[in-house]
């Protein structure tokens, strides 16, 4: 069986919408957040990763793994999500179409 595709979700928790409320923790929670990503794209297990310029931001990262499992791991692990700053959302995914 091939690899599998997964795309999560995130988003700020509510009080981070206000850009006054950020303080250097969190500043440093995102970079190690950006770090652990271009980990996985070095890895292979990482397809893109993205987000709205939105006033309430839509974070996407679309993985490619063994199994959900490794997915769901990999997740919970980012650091956004471990320090509790966004909020994530996991599903089953299918890249139709990547411009080369």
């Amino acid at each position: 069986m091939g690899k599998l595709q997964f795309l999560y979700q995130l988003k700020l928790i509510p009080s981070l919408l206000d850009e006054d409320n950020w303080t250097d923790k969190e500043h440093n929670i995102v970079q190690e957040h950006f770090e652990v990503l271009q980990s996985l794209e070095k890895e292979g297990k990482l397809i893109m990763a993205g987000r709205t310029l939105d006033t309430d931001p839509l974070g996407l990262v679309i993985l490619e793994v063994d199994t959900e499992d490794e997915a769901i791991e990999l997740m919970e692990n980012d650091p956004a999500v471990k320090e509790g700053i966004m909020e994530a959302k996991l599903s089953p995914y299918r890249l139709a179409i990547l411009r080369k």
